[in-house]
Protein backbone atom coordinates (compact mmCIF):
# COMPACT_ATOMS: atom_id res chain seq x y z
CA UNK A 1 0.00 0.00 0.00
CA UNK A 2 2.87 2.38 0.75
CA UNK A 3 4.32 1.82 -2.71
CA UNK A 4 0.95 2.55 -4.28
CA UNK A 5 0.70 5.83 -2.39
CA UNK A 6 4.21 6.80 -3.49
CA UNK A 7 3.27 6.09 -7.10
CA UNK A 8 0.13 8.22 -6.78
CA UNK A 9 2.13 11.07 -5.22
CA UNK A 10 4.53 11.03 -8.19
CA UNK A 11 1.59 11.15 -10.63
CA UNK A 12 0.01 14.07 -8.78
CA UNK A 13 3.29 16.00 -8.91
CA UNK A 14 3.81 15.16 -12.57
CA UNK A 15 0.39 16.36 -13.73
CA UNK A 16 -0.13 19.27 -11.29
CA UNK A 17 0.71 22.06 -13.76
CA UNK A 18 -1.22 20.48 -16.60
CA UNK A 19 -4.24 19.93 -14.35
CA UNK A 20 -4.16 23.56 -13.15
CA UNK A 21 -3.92 24.85 -16.73
CA UNK A 22 -6.85 22.70 -17.92
CA UNK A 23 -8.94 23.74 -14.92
CA UNK A 24 -8.26 27.43 -15.54
CA UNK A 25 -9.34 27.02 -19.17
CA UNK A 26 -12.43 25.07 -18.16
CA UNK A 27 -11.42 22.14 -20.37
CA UNK A 28 -13.15 19.30 -18.54
CA UNK A 29 -12.74 16.93 -21.51
CA UNK A 30 -8.98 17.34 -21.18
CA UNK A 31 -9.17 16.79 -17.43
CA UNK A 32 -11.09 13.56 -17.93
CA UNK A 33 -8.29 12.25 -20.19
CA UNK A 34 -5.69 12.58 -17.43
CA UNK A 35 -4.93 9.48 -15.34
CA UNK A 36 -7.32 9.06 -12.42
CA UNK A 37 -4.55 8.67 -9.90
CA UNK A 38 -3.14 12.06 -10.90
CA UNK A 39 -5.99 13.72 -8.99
CA UNK A 40 -4.81 14.92 -5.54
CA UNK A 41 -8.10 13.78 -4.02
CA UNK A 42 -7.00 10.18 -4.45
CA UNK A 43 -4.02 10.60 -2.10
CA UNK A 44 -4.49 9.20 1.36
CA UNK A 45 -2.50 10.05 4.47
CA UNK A 46 -0.69 7.03 5.84
CA UNK A 47 1.60 6.36 8.78
CA UNK A 48 5.25 6.65 7.75
CA UNK A 49 6.30 3.51 9.63
CA UNK A 50 3.35 1.12 9.36
CA UNK A 51 1.35 2.45 6.42
CA UNK A 52 -1.84 2.48 8.50
CA UNK A 53 -4.44 4.82 6.95
CA UNK A 54 -6.68 5.33 9.97
CA UNK A 55 -5.96 7.35 13.08
CA UNK A 56 -3.38 9.48 11.24
CA UNK A 57 -1.86 12.43 13.08
CA UNK A 58 -0.67 15.05 10.56
CA UNK A 59 1.61 16.88 12.97
CA UNK A 60 3.76 13.78 13.40
CA UNK A 61 3.02 11.78 10.24
CA UNK A 62 2.20 8.74 12.35
CA UNK A 63 -0.84 6.70 13.22
CA UNK A 64 -2.19 7.04 16.74
CA UNK A 65 -0.97 3.56 17.68
CA UNK A 66 2.60 4.15 16.48
CA UNK A 67 2.60 7.57 18.13
CA UNK A 68 1.54 6.05 21.43
CA UNK A 69 4.20 3.32 21.27
CA UNK A 70 6.94 5.81 20.44
CA UNK A 71 5.81 8.24 23.16
CA UNK A 72 5.84 5.45 25.74
CA UNK A 73 9.41 4.57 24.78
CA UNK A 74 10.44 8.23 24.97
CA UNK A 75 11.30 8.51 21.27
CA UNK A 76 9.20 11.63 20.70
CA UNK A 77 10.70 14.64 22.50
CA UNK A 78 8.39 16.87 24.51
CA UNK A 79 5.62 14.29 24.92
CA UNK A 80 4.85 13.09 28.41
CA UNK A 81 2.76 10.06 29.15
CA UNK A 82 -0.31 11.08 31.06
CA UNK A 83 -3.05 8.60 31.91
CA UNK A 84 -3.70 6.65 28.73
Amino acid sequence: MKAREIKRKKLVDKYAKKRAKLKAEGDYQGLSRLPRNSNPNRLHNRCILTGRPKGYMRQFGLSRITFREMASEGLIPGVKKASW
